[in-house]
C-alpha cells in the first residue's frame, strides 16, 4: 500500500474551506486588471470598481471549480506524458533562483551557468521538470523567453519558465510551436506556467495579463499562494492555510472564466513561516512541510493536483541542508503533493547549485521509495517460500529474491553503502565531493547533446532576435 500522511481531518478541511469561502465573499480580492474585472462582473462576481475589489459568491466558486480537470498532463520535449491527479504520483522539479552556488562562493546566474545547470539536471533520473531562473546578463524583459530557448536546447524535460512579462508568455507560445513541430500543445503540453498571488489577497497586473495571454491553448497553470505566516498572513498554520486557500481559489476562478476547463494546479505549498528574529521567509522547517502536506489535502478536497517547494535555509551543501530537505520533502510527498519544486535550491530558494541538484536527486529517489510504501499480496507475503525454507537461511539463492530485490530496495548511486575499508580505498570521499565529480562528468559527456534539430534551433533564435529588437 502506498504510504500517505493525513494532516487534516475531514472536519478540519471543511472548516478551512468554509473560512476561505467567507473570505472570498466578505473580504474579496484585489484585481489589477479592468478587462478581467469586467469579465468577472459579467460572470456574476461582485465588483467594486472604485476599489478594484472583487467578491466571489460561494455558488459561483463551486460552479467554476467544477470545470477544472481533475488531472493534469505534462509532456517532455520528446512527447512522453506524465499525468498527475489528486493523491496520486509525486514528481520533482528544480526551482527558480537568483544566484548560483559553488562550494562556499555565490554569484548571479548568467546564461553560461544556467546552461550548465540545465545540462546537469537533464541527466538526473528523479527530476521531471526544469524551472527557469533569473539571467543576470539578459534584459529583465527578455529573461523568460531567452531562458525558455536555452532550456529547450539543453534538456528533454518538461519546461516551466518563470514569466517576467506578459509579452514573454506570448513569445514562448510562438517558440513552443517550433519545438512541437506540428504536434498540438493541448495534447503535448511541453511547458506550463504559473504565478504567485501577492499576499494578502491581491492579483496584480502581470499575473492576470499572463493568464489572459496564454488562455485558449490548454497550457497548464499553477496558481500559487505564498503567504508569510506571521507577516502577510495569520501566524497560525490554520489561519495561513485558510487565507492561502482563498487566494488560490480566486486565481483558479479567474483562470476558468478566461478559459473553461483549463488545467489548474492548486498550490498552497509555497507558503512560508516568517522568522521574526532574522526576518527570513523560512522554507526548510517542519512547519513548511505541514503547510505543504495540508495544502495537498485541500487540493484533493477540490479534486485538483497540488504543488509545493522544498528548500533549506542552509547556504551550502551541508548536513543542515540534507536534514531540512529530507524532512520537508518527505512530509510533502507523504502528504501526496504532486509536484515538488526545489531540486538544487539553497538559501530559502534564493540560490541554486548543480552539485546540490545531484544530491537532491538522491534525496528524491529515497522519498519516492518511501512513498511507494509496502505492497502486501500473496506473492510479497511469500508464505509458500517461508514454509519451504523453514529454518534454512538461504533466501539469497531463491528465485523469489532474484525476482523482487530491485523493487524491494532503493539503490542510490551517490551515498556510501560500502564497508569503511572499501570507502577509504576509493578515496574517503564525502557525498559533496562525489557530487562535484558527477557534475564534471555530466558536463563533459553532454557538451554537444541537444534535443532539437538544427532547423528548430535556428527558428528559435530568429524568434528571439525578432523580439529582442522590438523590446530594445
Amino acid at each position: 500500500m502506498r504510504a500517505t500522511l493525513n494532516v487534516l481531518s475531514k472536519e478540519e478541511k471543511n472548516k478551512i474551506d468554509s473560512t476561505s469561502i467567507e473570505i472570498l465573499e466578505s473580504v474579496g480580492v484585489k484585481v489589477d486588471h479592468k478587462g478581467i474585472s469586467k469579465l468577472l462582473h459579467d460572470a456574476g462576481v461582485q465588483v467594486e470598481k472604485d476599489k478594484g475589489i472583487v467578491k466571489f459568491p460561494e455558488k459561483l466558486v463551486r460552479q467554476y471549480l467544477s470545470y477544472c480537470p481533475s488531472s493534469v498532463k505534462f509532456s517532455d520535449i520528446e512527447g512522453n506524458i506524465i499525468n498527475l491527479a489528486p493523491r496520486g504520483n509525486t514528481i520533482f522539479w528544480t526551482g527558480n533562483a537568483l544566484n548560483i552556488v559553488k562550494d562556499k562562493t555565490v554569484k548571479e546566474i548568467d546564461t553560461t551557468e544556467f546552461i550548465k545547470l540545465v545540462k546537469v539536471v537533464d541527466q538526473l533520473e528523479n527530476v521531471q521538470g526544469i524551472v527557469g531562473t533569473s539571467l543576470s546578463n539578459i534584459s529583465p524583459q527578455a529573461r523568460d523567453f531567452v531562458g525558455f530557448r536555452l532550456m529547450a536546447e539543453n534538456t528533454n524535460k518538461h519546461l516551466r519558465p518563470c514569466i517576467y512579462t506578459p509579452l514573454g508568455a506570448k513569445i514562448m507560445l510562438e517558440m513552443a510551436g517550433v519545438i512541437l513541430n506540428g504536434r498540438n500543445l493541448k495534447d503535448y503540453p511541453i511547458f506550463s506556467i504559473g504565478y504567485t498571488n501577492v499576499s494578502p489577497l491581491h492579483w496584480e497586473q502581470t499575473a492576470l495579463e499572463s493568464f489572459l495571454k496564454t488562455s485558449g491553448y490548454g497550457v497548464p497553470v499553477m496558481l500559487n499562494s505564498e503567504p508569510l505566516a506571521g507577516a502577510t498572513s495569520p501566524v497560525t498554520l490554520a489561519g495561513a492555510l485558510a487565507l492561502a486557500n482563498a487566494e488560490v481559489l480566486s486565481g483558479i476562478i479567474i483562470v476558468q472564466i478566461l478559459e473553461k476547463s483549463r488545467p489548474c494546479i492548486h498550490n498552497i505549498g509555497f507558503a512560508h513561516m516568517f522568522d521574526m528574529r532574522t526576518t527570513l521567509a523560512l522554507t526548510g522547517v517542519a512547519e513548511n512541510g505541514l503547510l505543504a502536506a495540508a495544502g495537498a489535502e485541500m487540493a484533493s478536497f477540490y479534486n485538483l493536483p497540488s504543488a509545493s517547494w522544498m528548500s533549506t535555509e542552509s547556504v551550502v551543501a551541508d548536513s543542515q541542508n540534507a536534514y531540512e530537505k529530507m524532512n520537508t520533502g518527505l512530509l510533502h510527498a507523504l502528504g501526496s503533493v504532486n509536484i515538488i519544486w526545489g531540486i538544487g535550491n539553497l538559501e530559502s530558494t534564493k540560490s541554486i547549485s548543480a552539485e546540490q541538484a545531484v544530491i537532491d536527486n538522491e534525496i528524491a529517489g529515497s522519498i519516492l521509495r518511501a512513498k511507494r510504501g509496502i505492497r502486501v499480496n500473496k506473492d510479497t507475503l511469500a508464505l509458500s517460500l517461508i514454509k519451504e525454507m523453514k529454518f534454512n537461511c538461504g533466501y539469497l539463492a531463491s528465485e523469489h529474491t532474484v525476482r523482487h530485490y530491485k523493487q524491494a530496495l532503493n539503490y542510490p548511486k551517490m551515498p556510501n553503502r560500502d564497508r569503511r575499508a572499501n570507502w577509504v580505498e576509493k578515496g574517503s570521499k564525502f557525498l559533496e565531493e562525489k557530487a562535484k565529480e558527477k557534475v564534471k562528468e555530466i558536463l563533459k559527456r553532454s557538451k554537444s547533446k541537444t534535443y532539437l534539430t538544427g532547423s528548430q534551433r535556428e527558428k528559435l533564435k530568429k524568434i528571439e532576435k525578432k523580439w529582442l529588437e522590438k523590446i530594445e
